[in-house]
């Protein structure tokens, strides 16, 4: 989506008035200013002064900023966000994303295109798989036996049961899995348990 088509998509929604366009990152952040708007549209390659520097500064003035790009890239997308940028549309997306995003954000709210969210989901459930799963390596075996059990909901006398163990035991094994896993308690350790793929329900 170029200026003009950007331009006629947002025109044709009628709770949406489009008050200014610029050439240039300097020229937006001017114009921003000057109109003072709900939302500013910034592209992530602008000249003079790039959307992501225009962006950190119209977020730092109160702007509700959306970065529009062709590039689906994690690094525009946290130097976006960590600059103040509360919006991340893709130009190859689907025009309605862009009306629902400028709407977003001015009623003060947060909005990603559906393939970025998608992304970023993943790469969570991602990161907590692996953090989860290097948390578990630091139990021996047999804590490793008994947190797959826990996580199942067992409670202590039913996983003696199913390890052929003391229920003592049991409870000396959770104590410790808790405090190597700095879980406040057998919840929080069942949910490790989950991430790590340790139970028959994985996330």
């Amino acid at each position: 989506m170029v200026r003009a088509g950007v331009r006629a998509i947002l025109g044709a929604d009628g709770a949406i008035e489009v008050v200014a366009e610029a050439a240039d990152g300097h020229e937006a952040v001017d114009l921003a200013l000057k109109h003072r708007p709900d939302v500013v549209l910034l592209d992530v390659r602008m000249p003079r002064l790039d959307g992501l520097h225009a962006a950190k500064e119209l977020a730092r003035h109160g702007f509700g900023v959306a970065m529009l790009t062709t590039f689906n890239d994690d690094a525009y997308l946290e130097q976006a966000l960590d600059g103040g940028a509360r919006g991340f549309l893709l130009k190859s997306g689907d025009p309605r994303e862009l009306i629902a995003g400028v709407h977003a954000l001015a009623a003060g709210g947060a909005y990603l295109a559906p393939k970025v969210a998608a992304r970023m989901i993943t790469r969570f459930r991602t990161s907590r798989v692996g953090a989860a799963r290097g948390q578990v390596e630091s139990l021996t075996a047999r804590e490793r036996d008994v947190l797959a059990l826990l996580g199942e909901g067992l409670s202590n006398a039913q996983i003696a049961r199913r390890l052929d163990l003391v229920e003592g035991t049991v409870k000396g094994h959770v104590s410790a899995i808790l405090t190597r896993l700095g879980a406040q308690n057998r919840v929080q350790a069942a949910i490790v348990a989950h991430e790590a793929g340790l139970t028959a329900q994985q996330p």
